[in-house]
């Protein structure tokens, strides 16, 4: 086999997986582990994939953010089940913030029978969560981004900073244990950093999909975190690796 013929038969397992390691590139292809790392070394200095802890990955940057329409769709069964676990993690009479996003607002009609207060950015789950009595409802305020049509500004930000609530979700487009929680922009990187900045515990909720995925902005590593619920699909070594972490996950 050619050495150009492995690299395409690297990309294409690569297209199809999340996460790889060197054993399973090994195993598909056919090719001795040092023959894989060389490979892998060109195509990292060619800036196509990413090496970090558990494997390597397909370059994932997101230069923007989704619309929220773009994102209805996206691993809906798997937004459900990861909302349906955290909202057993909240107790009638909290105060909770609920981050912009599909998954929030799947989260948002799991926790309707409770009595609540909820302090969103997100005007979905906001018109949402008001038809409900036993639920206060505060929205941030500011700008309105009309990619997520939620809050961005520093109206909200400085809101967020005067409450403590019980729990924070956050969501996110892109996370992993290397580059931490990111986003395109630095006004949503702030915004995430102070919705989660005074909350007893802080709650990521962001989908398997996403992992090995970043963008420019940095809101916080993932130790800034008490607990991450994600789905099944997680790649084995990545889920032993996060497991070693002081956060708890949880696998929905």
């Amino acid at each position: 086999m050619t050495g150009q013929s492995r690299l395409d038969q690297i990309m294409d397992y690569l297209k199809s997986h999340n996460l790889v390691t060197v054993e399973q590139l090994v195993a598909a292809i056919a090719a001795s582990p040092a023959t894989i790392r060389r490979d892998l070394i060109k195509l990292d200095e060619q800036g196509v994939i990413s090496r970090s802890h558990g494997g390597v990955t397909l370059n994932r940057f997101i230069p923007s953010q989704p619309t929220t329409n773009e994102k209805l769709q996206r691993s809906l069964q798997e937004k459900q089940a990861i909302a349906e676990v955290a909202a057993a993690m909240v107790k009638p009479g909290d105060a909770v913030v609920l981050d912009a996003g599909t998954t929030m607002l799947e989260l948002a009609r799991n926790l309707t029978h409770l009595p609540l207060r909820v302090i969103t950015a997100d005007l979905r789950i906001a018109l949402f969560l008001s038809e409900f009595k036993q639920i206060e409802v505060t929205i941030i305020g500011g700008r309105i981004d009309d990619s997520s049509q939620s809050c961005v500004g520093e109206h909200g930000r400085r809101l967020l900073r005067s409450v403590y609530p019980d729990i924070a979700f956050i969501s996110c487009n892109s996370w992993s244990l290397d580059k931490g929680i990111t986003t395109p922009t630095e006004e949503k990187a702030g915004l995430k950093q102070d919705l989660a900045a005074n909350a007893r515990r802080r709650v990521l909720l962001a989908d398997s999909s996403k992992y090995g995925a970043y963008s420019l902005f940095c809101v916080m590593p993932l130790t800034g975190m008490t607990d991450i619920i994600t789905d099944k699909g997680l790649n084995v070594e990545i889920r032993q690796s996060l497991d070693d972490q002081p956060f708890t996950l949880t696998l929905a």
